[in-house]
């Protein structure tokens, strides 16, 4: 049986076993002190799930791959995660080497054609991880959605169905603010903003926060910023530390020590369909997530 309390804001992270420690005066890249985030302990029971969007409406940042291998380092520490592809181009879908031609998607738990999620859910390669895959035929899931009551919370009754069974949700989301991304808002206690360490993707960071301070307000008041994690950055270069260093101007706290650096290891691993947790395991991405894992682990305890 488990022991994990149960809440109206599931943390998913109440066994982180202590407060993260400072490394010593060595900064990390955004400036501050280098944490190092303790590996968190066993859990004794699954359930239920925090449920983490995963959003920006610029396309490019690192939404599909901090997806794919945040929830790959999740399932590495026990966490049973589910990850939910909710943009047309299911590039979740194929990045997890599964094949969405031939079942039901997501797209038929939004219009009904498919009542069970636990129908729609496919196993992947990772222990631990499944995932909910999408087709291009999500893309007409608005259309249909338009007239319907409270349509903005159509992910969030499927949700119900399976979030017992699971630690963490992870949904990706489409590069827009439109209805798909409003449902997965709704649906979700927390969000994860990837943000590419290039001076246009800060432009839009204003209106996304806006977008989720308005769905706080009139969908969703328990959803929190659990925290906006740099992608892509390359220390080579003077425009990736200058835009990292304007992030945390701007955000404080809200900006996450991990930092994501650029590498072409990524799209080896997208084309190998496994996370790089796997495809190259002791190379410094994977071991990046990792640590991404552990910090909202740690601050998941913390909150």
């Amino acid at each position: 049986m488990s022991t994990k309390p149960t809440s109206s804001t599931p943390t998913l992270f109440e066994s982180a076993p202590s407060t993260p420690t400072s490394t010593g005066p060595v900064n990390g890249p955004t400036g501050r002190p280098r944490t190092e985030f303790a590996v968190p302990e066993p859990l004794t029971g699954h359930g239920p799930a925090r449920i983490i969007t995963l959003c920006n409406q610029k396309g490019g940042v690192g939404k599909t791959t901090t997806t794919i291998n945040l929830g790959a380092s999740f399932a590495e520490y026990g966490r049973r995660v589910l990850a939910i592809d909710f943009d047309p181009q299911g590039a979740l879908t194929a990045g997890l080497g599964v094949q969405a031609h031939d079942q039901a998607t997501i797209y038929d738990l939004m219009i009904g054609t498919e009542r069970d999620a636990h129908e729609v859910i496919v196993p992947t390669r990772v222990e631990n991880l499944d995932v909910m895959p999408a087709n291009i035929d999500l893309s007409a899931a608005e259309v249909h959605l338009v007239n319907e009551v409270a349509r903005e919370q159509i992910l969030a009754r499927i949700l119900r169905q399976v979030s017992d069974e699971y630690d963490v949700i992870l949904i990706d989301c489409q590069p827009s603010l439109g209805l798909l991304t409003v449902n997965a808002l709704t649906a979700a206690h927390g969000v994860l903003i990837p943000l590419e360490c290039e001076f246009f993707a800060l432009r839009g960071v204003a209106l996304l926060v806006e977008t989720i301070e308005k769905v706080r307000d009139r969908l969703n008041p328990a959803i929190t910023l659990d925290g906006i994690l740099p992608t892509m950055f390359d220390s080579r270069t003077l425009h990736s530390r200058e835009v990292l260093e304007r992030v945390v101007e701007a955000f404080g706290d809200q900006v996450l020590e991990t930092v994501i650096g650029r590498t072409v290891k990524f799209p080896d691993a997208s084309v190998a369909g496994t996370p790089i947790t796997q495809f190259a395991p002791e190379h410094p991405a994977a071991q990046a997530y990792r640590q991404l894992a552990r910090e909202l682990i740690a601050r998941g305890a913390a909150a």
